[in-house]
């Protein structure tokens, strides 16, 4: 998630001629129970829980600062994160 958000970022910024001059995204992950997450649909057993925290370094406002977190939530490893999954195991 962290190169894709990253690749997401400076292409925005380049194409705008925006003054990032670097992006840090830090990523934890942990297991909560289903119960104490108010805003998803699953209400029992475990989730798993993604942390995000993302650095834009240069002299962006605030306001390229908030489109730039906006874009982040755009970036295709976010959207696959945030759709079903389904994963596929066989033997090559």
């Amino acid at each position: 998630m962290a190169l894709g958000t990253c690749t997401t970022l400076r292409m925005y910024a380049d194409r705008k001629q925006w003054p990032l001059e670097g992006v840090t995204v830090d990523v934890s992950h942990d297991r909560i129970h289903a119960s104490d997450c108010e805003e998803c649909e699953t209400t029992e057993g475990r989730l798993d829980r993604l942390s995000r925290s993302i650095t834009l370094e240069g002299p962006l406002d605030d306001k390229q600062k908030a489109r730039l977190l906006e874009i982040a939530n755009r970036c295709p490893v976010h959207k696959t994160l945030h759709s079903e999954i389904v994963v596929e195991t066989r033997l090559a």
